[in-house]
């Protein structure tokens, strides 16, 4: 079995092998600013909710 820094060694070096990588960056769309009374699409949609129906039969 490993020595616990022996492993902590290995993890440090495989964390700074990960970050000399190349990395590709996306640029990514700034999402638009919506007010607060402004209503969202969600808005519209019905809410949800749950229906127990209860076919039991009292005696």
């Amino acid at each position: 079995m490993l020595d616990a820094f022996i492993i902590e060694e290995i993890k440090k070096r495989e964390r700074e092998q990960e970050n000399q990588r190349p990395r590709i960056e996306l640029p990514l769309p700034e999402p638009t600013p919506q007010r607060q009374n402004d209503r969202n699409e969600e808005d519209d949609e019905p809410q949800r909710g749950v229906i127990i129906i209860d076919y039991s039969v009292p005696a």
